[in-house]
């Protein structure tokens, strides 16, 4: 008997613990007493309804007793709703919080919704308060004079609360700040005149309203270095000089090809009437016979013939420089 009592006793024991364990799980008496002495009046059924929907009374009330002390008047209702949309609602009353010291007017709709957007309402509202300074990579244009320059800048932004919702993030403003740059050194008649004076690319990248559309408003544009690059309108030159250059021989070529086939043909068609020429001349003899038969050639008509070939000979022969051979 003394067993089985000690062993009842152990179990009652056990169920007792466990029943005090699951009764301070659903009802977090000590968090209820410590919204109670923050001056945050909750229900502990409030809470209880909390762990029923599987909410955390701690990720709801502590931050709930931090805008209290902060003099801010928010409802447990609002907080709850957000903590269940995926929200984080420390960082939106940490948020609201510093807004309000700041003297920003922050509602706690728009907090939350640029909570749920993804965004950082924590770091947008301290970068409103104190701006951020962002630094372009290099950026490589040309001037008039075909001279590189490689500029490099530090925009100093202020986060637009009213534009976080939809609004461009700081890739953005990059992009449209390289651009402007691009576009200033490109408009100008020399690099020199960029290098006397950078802050006119400030000035007028600053002037083309590029925050348009942003969750960031710009407050400055400082060019922090120019470099000069290559010379590429020299580089261009030449490579257009090297292009023409080959086009140029190129024709050349094709030129010179053309001559060398018209010599070709040429020297063929002359070969061609030589060899008619031959042929013809081999046709005299036979024709000079066909006449002494026929009785159309007498002696004398021959001997005149031989006396005009020689003379044509030696005429020939004074033409190349030769003396005549006296046959």
């Amino acid at each position: 008997m003394n067993e089985l009592a000690q062993t009842g006793l152990v179990l009652l024991a056990f169920v007792a613990v466990v029943a005090v364990a699951a009764l301070l799980y659903y009802v977090p008496v000590r968090l209820w007493l410590e919204a109670w002495f923050s001056g945050v009046r909750i229900a502990l059924t409030t809470l209880v309804g909390m762990r029923l929907r599987k909410v955390s009374p701690p990720a709801v009330v502590r931050p709930l007793i931090a805008a209290t002390k902060a003099g801010l008047d928010l409802l447990i209702n609002e907080l709850e709703a957000h903590y269940l949309a995926g929200g984080s609602v420390d960082r939106v009353v940490r948020a609201l919080i510093s807004a309000d010291k700041a003297g920003i007017d922050l509602p706690f709709q728009q907090a939350a919704a640029i909570d749920l957007a993804g965004r950082d309402v924590h770091e947008a509202v301290q970068v409103s308060v104190n701006p951020k300074v962002i630094q372009t990579p290099k950026v490589a244009a040309m001037a008039k004079d075909g001279i590189q320059l490689i500029a490099m800048s530090r925009v100093t932004v202020r986060a637009n609360i009213m534009r976080l919702v939809g609004g461009a993030g700081e890739e953005t403003i990059l992009a449209r700040v390289g651009e402007g740059i691009v576009s200033t050194i490109g408009s100008s008649q020399s690099h020199k005149a960029v290098l006397e004076n950078p802050d006119n690319i400030s000035k007028t990248v600053l002037a083309k309203g590029l925050d348009s559309g942003t969750a960031f408003e710009i407050l400055s544009i400082d060019i922090a270095d120019v470099d000069v690059g290559k010379n590429i309108g020299a580089e261009l030159q030449t490579d257009q000089a090297e292009a023409d250059k080959r086009i140029a021989q190129a024709k050349a070529e094709e030129r010179r090809a053309m001559a060398v086939a018209s010599e070709q043909e040429m020297k063929a068609r002359t070969q061609e009437m030589r060899a008619r020429v031959v042929e013809a001349e081999a046709q005299v003899p036979l024709a000079m016979a066909e006449a002494f038969r026929a009785g159309n050639l007498g002696i004398m008509d021959y001997v005149r013939y031989r006396n005009i070939e020689s003379d044509t000979e030696m005429r020939r022969s004074i033409a190349k420089g030769e003396e005549p051979q006296v046959s």
